[in-house]
């Protein structure tokens, strides 16, 4: 019975996948949120029913009845979100916030598999994590003055990451931890929100080549630090941010060309400096050369994304936890194992699908300073999923860096709960600005 349920449940998870990805683009075939209405439904139907089957073949395979527990306030959570959300911030995107609850869904659902106590906690940390982004559209919308704090942003930002290449406990030989009053934390994944602000404010203000120095200068100061702390993924994607925004805000192409320019050199350097990044770059080149070590972790990645096929082995048909750190840096090779290559596959399109709908909005909303904050929360959240994937599937070298919103990590899901968020409280200033703008379009007429 136990292989009937597992066999049939995988097969219905893809379908439902693949209805909830087809909605996903559909969406943006409608240009308003009252149009999408319908589309809307059906991804939450779809949501739930992956939802459903997931913890179906969970139970059917581990027996544990504290699994179904542990599943319904899941359910109750989630549905308490999507309503209160579309409750109170009419004007926001859907599609936003019902792709940040599928892809909540789909990690908790591989880490109850993983490790019971570290989805239990990772479970608290996301509850907690939207009662505080609850606060975050709003705050976005009425308080305009946060425009002005640009170099605040910057200063803040730099002592915090700074404190920890000083002060910070060191991993796996990078510093990127804190530890204050018994809580560890990633201040570099916090910091990143305080340069989106400062990267926004300071593009937004730039009216000549010293004020576009400086602001590049202070970018710098941020990325340096965080190569001297040896966590090269944050590193690399504060660099994007920095290189995505100089362009979109300039549509300079020598300014892009010239920061690819610095971006490969300051490359070869850390290549040169640091040991562990040629260990990467030579484990990447060559995973089976020494795979007892160095070639470890992305050869048993490789194993488990070949052995799942296209429909997975099953939750608890494989052996995820053979790569060391699976539920943080290689999820995705875990999913992939397990659900298969289909529907690891579908995850990495609602990704795509996210980044497209914060980049739409960003694109249609007038105001210069909101655009380019809500095109840097897309440019790091694609990029940093890109980092993952590609790192875990031999793409890229390995980077270190959590996939967003399904990976195991509380700074990181805190963190980018509140990047959707404030990219929610963009498209509700949009929204105004389309009702002024159809108001003065009455008075003329009038």
């Amino acid at each position: 019975m136990e292989l009937y349920v597992t066999e049939i449940s995988k097969y219905v998870i893809d379908f439902f996948m693949l209805c909830y990805v087809g909605l996903s683009f559909l969406a943006f075939k409608y240009s308003t949120e009252k149009k999408r209405k319908g589309i809307y439904m059906g991804q939450i139907l779809c949501m739930f029913a992956v939802q459903i089957s997931c913890f179906i073949q969970i139970i059917a395979r581990s027996g544990e009845a504290v699994y179904l527990f542990f599943f319904a306030f899941q359910i109750i959570i989630f549905v308490f979100v999507l309503l209160l959300f579309s409750s109170i911030y009419p004007e926001g995107n859907r599609l936003i916030i019902n792709n940040t609850c599928m892809l909540l869904m789909i990690g908790m659902v591989m880490l109850t598999r993983l490790s019971y106590d570290r989805a239990v906690k990772q479970f608290f940390i996301v509850t907690a994590s939207f009662v505080i982004g609850f606060f975050v559209p709003e705050i976005i919308f009425r308080f305009e003055f946060l425009k002005k704090f640009t170099w605040i942003y910057a200063a803040v930002g730099v002592v915090s990451i700074g404190a920890v290449l000083i002060y910070g406990a060191a991993t796996n030989g990078s510093k990127i931890t804190y530890t204050l009053a018994g809580i560890t934390f990633q201040p570099s994944e916090a910091v990143k929100i305080l340069f989106l602000f400062f990267m926004a404010g300071a593009m937004t203000k730039a009216r000549n080549i010293w004020q576009l120095f400086f602001a590049s200068l202070a970018a710098a100061v941020h990325v340096i630090i965080l190569v001297l702390s040896k966590d090269l993924g944050s590193a690399l994607i504060f660099f994007v941010i920095y290189l995505a925004l100089i362009y979109i805000s300039t549509e300079n192409i020598g300014y892009l060309a010239l920061g690819l320019f610095f971006g490969v050199l300051a490359s070869v350097i850390s290549y040169r400096l640091f040991s562990h990044v040629r260990v990467r770059v030579q484990a990447w080149l060559d995973p089976f050369g020494d795979i007892a070590s160095s070639g470890y972790q992305l050869s048993q990645s490789l194993f488990g994304i070949s052995s799942g096929g296209w429909f997975g082995l099953g939750l608890y048909g494989g052996s995820p936890r053979s790569i060391p750190y699976v539920e943080r840096d290689f999820i995705f090779s875990a999913i992939a194992e397990e659900m298969g290559v289909i529907f690891a596959v579908l995850m990495a399109l609602i990704c795509v699908s996210t980044f497209l709908m914060i980049m739409y909005e960003g694109y249609f909303i007038k105001d210069r300073y909101y655009r380019l904050l809500s095109c840097g929360v897309g440019v790091s959240f694609i990029f940093q999923t890109f980092l993952t994937i590609g790192g875990g599937s031999k793409f890229i070298p390995l980077t270190g860096v959590t996939l967003p919103l399904v990976s195991y990590g509380g700074t990181s899901v805190l963190v980018t709960i509140v990047m959707m968020m404030i990219v929610e409280g963009v498209c509700m200033i949009r929204t105004d600005e389309r009702f002024e703008a159809m108001e003065r379009r009455k008075k003329r007429k009038g």
